[in-house]
């Protein structure tokens, strides 16, 4: 009973009527109330209705297919039957089960040859380093045998990627590994071959990741110091550079070069006829299966060839290259330094890409060293990440300003928009050096964990190196003229053509650069430009340089 009609019974016991206020109220606040009680649910009747028919609508239109029965018509696997579960094929169901070992977050620092591998990457079936090394680990005890087939299982993750044939005297993955037995480095070691070896198993944070938490990394390339002289006078490049309706009457001159190829001229000429030579010159290879088959003519040529060959090789060899020549590499080297767009330099990067710019901390040319009585010099290049062929294109730009007697500042027109088809230099000088982790080495040693350091295992690493890297390219060059037969091509052809990717299509060939640019004399003499950590420090606080950036070579 509401409170108005109390009143109106009050009213009405002591008055003989009902009170016309509250009695007024009462109706009118009972209609307002059932009229407005109306209106809402006619409102809500609409808007049910309008909804419904909305929803209708969409359902015919997007009414969902009726998924396929891959059974239909047929027996299902299990109808009728319980499914049974059989244990794996060579296992023996009775055998106890061994038991599970923990898994432990590490980093393991390696090195290895890659003469006879398909690059670095778990690629199978290919061979390659990863494989080999997951491998050794499956037998060693460090994966589970549950693990064995799948690396990712165990989270691994590379610092650096190498390709085919390209070494490293240092690299980083990490994963998670079965560390209970503190022999379990040698016990790897033990199922390696000699070419690959692990430096070091060390606990990290499980929020380690060996490429991301990369600072930077530094790569060494060992180039034979012929590859700094002048082009053959016999080739299309050389003509070209002495063309001065080609080269803007440029009179160029390079007689260090002139000097040696004057000299080759003079022991060919003492050793060889010009009826031999003519001979040399027309006579087409012959396989060694059909050597036999050849009359004493083309034997006595083909004997002619290789006197003639044996004695090119060696008198290539015996250039040393002058202080002069050398200071001019590391000037023109040093211009990679600091932040610049690498667009031409790598495969299919656009120069407006924002990950084409990339820092160069150091590079240093070292002194010239002999080994098989070929002279080389080692270049050291440590940048905060690379790209596809960066460091190899790199190489070899600055291989032919020296050559080709070019200014230094002719690498500045490659950081530009314009494209240039610039030749990969041969990857067998290429290897890795080591990664490097300066900035999160200060989260380890905060959280209780050793620094990721390859300084700890230097002997070790150098003597790998003499052994299975240095000695294999020394080798090869020696046997196969890698770096010979790579700039005798360029040379006589003065343009690069990619089969596979087409890198002439639409770019520039650099050469029309070369034969352009200023004289060498005009800068020779600048100061050689070098950077030390106290500097690189500087820069890096300057530019807030990150660390982040991801690697693609």
């Amino acid at each position: 009973m509401s409170l108005f009609t109390k009143i109106g019974q009050l009213a009405k016991q002591l008055f003989g009527k009902p009170a016309p206020a509250a009695e007024t109220s009462a109706k009118s606040i009972g209609n307002k109330r059932s009229s407005s009680e109306a209106n809402l649910g006619d409102a809500n009747d609409k808007s049910n209705k309008k909804f419904n028919n909305k929803f209708n609508r969409n359902n015919k239109n997007n009414k969902a297919k009726p998924k396929k029965d891959k059974y239909k018509g047929k027996k299902t696997p299990f109808q009728g039957q319980a499914r049974v579960y059989t244990p794996k094929e060579g296992v023996d169901p009775n055998a106890p089960k061994t038991p599970r070992l923990p898994k432990r977050k590490v980093a393991v620092l390696f090195g290895y040859c890659g003469a006879g591998y398909h690059g670095l990457q778990y690629n199978p079936p290919s061979h390659t380093i990863e494989a080999e090394l997951y491998n050794a680990m499956v037998k060693a005890g460090a994966v589970s045998e549950d693990n064995a087939v799948d690396p990712k299982k165990s989270s691994l993750q590379r610092a650096a990627r190498t390709d085919k044939g390209v070494h490293a005297g240092g690299n980083v993955i990490s994963m998670k590994l079965i560390i209970e037995d503190p022999d379990i480095k040698d016990k790897i070691n033990a199922c390696l071959p000699e070419g690959v070896r692990v430096w070091n198993i060390q606990r990290v944070c499980n929020g380690f990741d060996s490429k991301n938490a990369c600072s930077s990394r530094i790569y060494e390339y060992l180039l034979p110091t012929y590859a700094l002289l002048g082009p053959n006078p016999d080739t299309q490049l050389y003509s070209d550079l002495h063309d001065k309706s080609k080269n803007g009457d440029l009179d160029y001159k390079d007689e260090e070069s002139d000097e040696f190829f004057a000299k080759y001229q003079q022991m060919i000429s003492e050793n060889f006829t010009a009826e031999e030579l003519q001979k040399i010159k027309n006579f087409e290879f012959i396989k060694p299966d059909d050597f036999d088959q050849q009359g004493s003519d083309v034997r006595e040529v083909y004997q002619l060839v290789k006197k003639h060959k044996s004695l090119e090789n060696s008198f290539r060899r015996d250039y040393r290259v002058s202080t002069k020549r050398l200071n001019y590499l590391r000037q023109v080297m040093s211009q990679y330094l600091g932040a610049h767009n690498f667009h031409n330099f790598t495969l299919g990067k656009d120069f407006k890409d924002p990950s084409a710019i990339r820092y160069m901390k150091n590079i240093k040319v070292s002194d010239p060293f002999v080994i098989n009585n070929t002279e080389w010099v080692s270049i050291k290049i440590h940048g905060q990440s690379f790209m596809l062929h960066q460091i190899r294109k790199m190489i070899s730009m600055a291989t032919f300003i020296v050559r080709c007697g070019a200014s230094k500042t002719l690498i500045h027109e490659a950081f530009k928009a314009d494209k240039l088809n610039i030749p990969k230099a041969p990857a067998l000088g290429l290897l890795l050096e080591n990664p490097v982790y300066s900035t999160f080495n200060e989260r380890l040693n905060s959280l209780g964990y050793e620094s990721i350091d390859f300084t700890h295992f230097e002997k070790q690493m150098t003597d790998f190196k003499m052994r299975h890297i240095y000695d294999k390219i020394y080798a090869e060059e020696v046997k196969e003229n890698v770096f010979y037969a790579f700039f005798g091509f360029v040379d006589a052809l003065n343009k690069v053509v990619d089969s596979k990717s087409h890198e002439n299509s639409d770019k520039t060939s650099c050469f029309q650069y070369f034969v352009t640019a200023k004289k060498r004399s005009e800068d020779a003499e600048d100061d050689v430009i070098y950077t030390d950590v106290k500097q690189l420090k500087k820069e890096d606080a300057a530019t807030g340089a990150k660390t982040s950036r991801k690697s693609a070579d």
